[in-house]
């Protein structure tokens, strides 16, 4: 499903639904101007269309003991298919890793790591990158503040 696509009452509704995902359809029909029945119709073609590519659970991280995040740039030995490709597996793989992005620029990643602890950390980049051969450089920056977490798109 292409953004054009997409009417208003589709915004209305995945505006709700990135607010809380636990809306139910009478909430958002009322919002919205809808009957539920036309809510879970536009909600299940969001879905199916990949609009809606999972609904999660947000999780406190203090909250769990991992206080601390990481913004880790690295930069790989060499770029090509493989050894990018390995590295996006080994990423994926790691549940340290919150994000990921393949970037521009002097990096090759960008991740956003969470840990408990600063020695937690430590053996995360011992397995990610001194024990990987593909790793040329990484630099780490240390958060000090969440100021603003989140995967809400702009839906205007």
């Amino acid at each position: 499903m292409l953004s054009g696509d997409l009417d208003r009452l589709d915004l209305a509704i995945l505006a709700c639904l990135q607010s809380d995902s636990r809306t139910i359809a009478e909430v958002i029909g009322a919002k919205v101007g809808l009957s539920a029945a036309a809510v879970q119709r536009r909600i299940k073609r969001l879905r199916e269309t990949g609009v809606i590519e999972k609904e999660v659970a947000v999780l406190s991280p203090a909250a769990l003991g991992l206080s601390m995040t990481f913004v880790v740039m690295v930069e790989m030995e060499r770029e090509n298919l493989t050894v990018l490709d390995a590295f996006r597996r080994q990423v994926l793989a790691d549940q340290c890793v919150q994000q990921c992005y393949y970037v521009t620029g002097t990096a090759d990643f960008v991740l956003i790591v969470t840990c408990p602890d600063m020695a937690t950390f430590e053996v995360f980049t011992r397995r990610m990158f001194f024990d990987n051969p593909n790793v040329r450089h990484f630099t780490t920056s240390v958060a000090m503040d969440r100021v603003k977490v989140g995967l809400t798109l702009p839906l205007e």
